[in-house]
């Protein structure tokens, strides 16, 4: 954890832009996707590689130094961007890194499928990058350590992030959409302004936003997680910002009101997933307190996100274990779902809902032999390797299953 400290000091600067997101499958080699390397948006490409929008020339290309500091890696990459479709002539129009040395380079190694990794792109004064340090956050408590100073990550996210525009990338808005669920100050309830909201509330405001009763159970879960961290983003943007106008007399003043924002989005990425699973499993007519329990103590000291059908099920000595379910709702499962083996003694099989983009056959086959059953919400199976995929429930098989268990 010192190293990985020290390490963040020592690449933060104004001349220094960190990219960062968690490994998917399609980054890694983990679904046999044979990527060259991590996916990077062709705009984040063109800010620390400037000179690689050049539409005039042929896949311009650049070598650069790459040092995976994390792993004790070092080797010349090169970052290009195939651009026949500009010229016309051809289809390709998308920027790649590549070169990294296929499994054995640990951003591309099966196993750091889900990890957080941190790219510092070292920029001269041209703005042309150099040399690039990485870090590939083996456990969660390193991916915690980063998420302290850059805030809460998530599957499916990426975020540029620099040290002299921390201030802004902590408080401005998110990008809009056209259908936004973006607040604003005159649509806020005046009580929120004053007290933020609990998550179970911002759920609520979310179903109400984008309802979608209709849509599948799968996609309409990642939709309303959208919805939600627009909501909050606006909300912390309304009741937050003013304060940061006002200015602060002090640095600690300023540390401690940013420790406060970051700690609040952590909790509230911490809680978001079973919240919505919890709304969704009431809109499919399973009943709480009959169907299904949310945050129950199955045993002394345990207490897993859901039992299936009570706790006093669980308790019930005569009641038949195997009519009995417990699904534990972690974003990310990398490290954590070594957590949900231990929470249900009665249930041989732990179910655990994830959001994370893909995860090794070594991983899969370690959660396997601990009676871990995965569930992961249709839109991103195809992010599994391919040999996992046929052993993945999706949320609505779930729920099928729980049917099936009260019919019978």
């Amino acid at each position: 954890m010192a190293d990985l400290t020290d390490w963040m000091d020592e690449n933060t600067g104004p001349h220094i832009i960190w990219y960062v997101k968690r490994l998917s499958g399609n980054d890694t080699l983990a679904n046999e996707s044979h990527q060259a390397g991590p996916y990077v948006p062709r705009d984040v490409l063109f800010k620390v590689f400037p000179s690689l929008n050049r539409p005039d020339v042929e896949n311009p290309d650049k070598r650069f130094d790459v040092r995976i500091d994390s792993h004790g890696d070092a080797r010349i990459a090169r970052a290009v961007w195939y651009n026949s479709k500009v010229r016309n002539c051809g289809t390709r129009n998308e920027t790649r890194l590549t070169n990294f040395g296929g499994a054995e380079s640990a951003l591309l190694d099966p196993e750091s499928t889900g990890a957080l990794a941190v790219f510092a792109f070292h920029r001269d004064e041209s703005g042309e990058t150099q040399t690039c340090n990485v870090w590939v956050c083996d456990f969660e408590v390193q991916a915690d350590l980063v998420e302290e100073r850059i805030g809460p990550f998530e599957p499916g996210q990426w975020r540029i992030w620099t040290v002299d525009q921390q201030e802004q990338n902590l408080f401005a808005p998110a990008q809009k959409r056209r259908y936004s669920c973006w607040l604003e100050t005159h649509e806020i309830p005046p009580l929120w302004l004053s007290e933020f909201p609990s998550g179970a509330e911002i759920v609520r405001k979310t179903v109400e936003l984008r309802g979608d009763h209709s849509v599948p159970v799968d996609l309409r879960l990642l939709k309303r997680r959208d919805c939600e961290f627009e909501i909050f983003k606006s909300l912390e943007q309304a009741v937050e910002l003013p304060i940061i106008k006002l200015g602060f007399e002090t640095v600690d003043q300023f540390i401690n009101r940013a420790n406060s924002i970051l700690q609040r989005r952590k909790s509230r990425s911490g809680r978001s997933l079973e919240l919505h699973a919890r709304e969704i499993f009431i809109e499919e007519n399973l009943r709480e307190g009959q169907d299904f329990q949310h945050q129950p103590e199955s045993d002394s000291g345990k207490r897993p996100d859901f039992l299936f059908p009570s706790q006093a099920a669980y308790r019930d000595a005569n009641f038949p274990a195997h009519k009995l379910r417990m699904l534990a709702a972690k974003t990310t499962c990398k490290d954590r779902w070594r957590q949900v083996i231990n929470e249900a003694e009665r249930i041989e099989t732990k179910h655990l809902l994830t959001l994370q983009e893909g995860i090794s056959e070594g991983q899969f086959r370690e959660m396997t032999a601990a009676k871990v059953q995965l569930v992961v919400p249709l839109p991103l199976v195809e992010s599994y390797p391919k040999s996992v995929q046929p052993h993945l429930q999706t949320l609505e098989s779930f729920i099928s299953d729980v049917r099936l268990l009260r019919v019978s």
